[in-house]
């Protein structure tokens, strides 16, 4: 009250002292916003992790450069972080959302970390088994050397199963090559793996040089992907916090679905790679994104059981233990009553 009546005084002065009304009151519309610039910027704080740059990861990107993470009255900042290492800054309380979700589950799994996922971008797993052109059928794997993740890695579980479902022994059939990060598509390449496990934009790459498809992994298995995981203290302690993000993500998401040109260029400017495979990557895969960042209940108990094989562990994990969809749920409800628009 002090401020605002010292304010009247000088405004007052100004006025005796010969200064016309209209710029008065010019000075006290400039004050007002310059007032209220300052408590626009007052936003809360908030750090995510991402692992790699893939393609669906640009949502986030993108919801902060449309000013989405703003409009929710949030200040983002992302820093790549491997994914473990990521799950322990989540539950150190250094970041608060983490773009490993599936590192945060097998966490969960093994040490019962305090943490949940909240979000989900994809319905469909995107992993392609990719070949040696002379090899023609996944039941023709046998006895040939595959290039993998990580022995222990999801993606390696789930390859897994696939091969159980063609009549495989899993266990027996194939070898399991560990090549290291990114290496995948050089070792199918360079003779030394008969076939791989590739991502989206390594399998364009391996198609363009004659590599064969043998499977894509989002037709043969029902799991997330593209997940993120917070914290159950975040969740305890900044409710609000969860709600704004994941609404500006929605919006993120919504921006990215509806907005194909621009999008394209953000997955290019995001990932670094070339324009025409960015179009190619968007185009085959935006089909595959949820439309309100939850995934089903049997998409979710399928995820858990796969935990169940990676972290070796035998009792169940209660779903409501690993996920926490309410706020994507509140966050899509939200958007559609008030018809949001990207």
């Amino acid at each position: 009250m002090k401020t605002v009546a010292t304010s009247i005084k000088r405004l007052t002065a100004l006025y005796r002292s010969g200064l016309q009304w209209k710029n008065v009151v010019a000075i006290v519309l400039i004050l007002s916003h310059l007032t209220l610039g300052t408590k626009a910027l007052a936003l809360d704080a908030v750090t995510l992790a991402i692992p790699t740059k893939t393609f669906q990861n640009v949502v986030y990107p993108i919801a902060q450069e449309r000013g989405y993470m703003r409009e929710e009255g949030l200040d983002l900042k992302m820093v790549f972080i491997e994914p473990v290492p990521s799950v322990q800054a989540l539950m150190a309380g250094s970041i608060d959302f983490t773009a490993a979700g599936a590192s945060g589950l097998i966490a969960l799994g093994k040490a019962s970390a305090p943490l949940k996922v909240v979000f989900a971008l994809n319905d469909r797993v995107h992993q392609w088994i990719l070949s040696r052109p002379t090899i023609s059928t996944p039941p023709e794997l046998k006895g040939k050397k595959i290039a993998t993740t990580g022995i222990a890695a999801i993606a390696t579980f789930m390859l897994k199963q696939i091969l159980a479902k063609h009549g495989l022994d899993a266990n027996k059939d194939v070898i399991y090559l560990d090549v290291g990060t990114n290496n995948q598509l050089t070792s199918l390449l360079s003779g030394a793996a008969d076939a791989a496990v590739l991502s989206a934009e390594q399998r364009y790459a391996g198609l363009d040089a004659g590599m064969r498809e043998l499977f894509y992994y989002g037709n043969e298995v029902k799991n997330s992907w593209g997940i993120l995981a917070t914290s159950d203290r975040v969740i305890k302690e900044q409710p609000k916090l969860v709600t704004s993000f994941i609404k500006a993500t929605l919006k993120g998401m919504r921006r990215f679905r509806e907005d194909r040109s621009g999008s394209i260029a953000a997955i290019v400017k995001f990932s670094g790679i070339e324009r025409s495979l960015a179009t190619r990557v968007y185009d085959d895969l935006i089909g595959t994104f949820t439309r309100n960042g939850a995934v089903d209940a049997e998409t979710q108990r399928n995820d858990l059981a796969l935990i169940r094989q990676v972290t070796g562990i035998t009792e169940n994990i209660p779903i409501e233990r690993a996920y926490d969809f309410s706020f994507a749920f509140d966050a899509d409800q939200l958007l559609n009553r008030t018809n949001w628009r990207p």
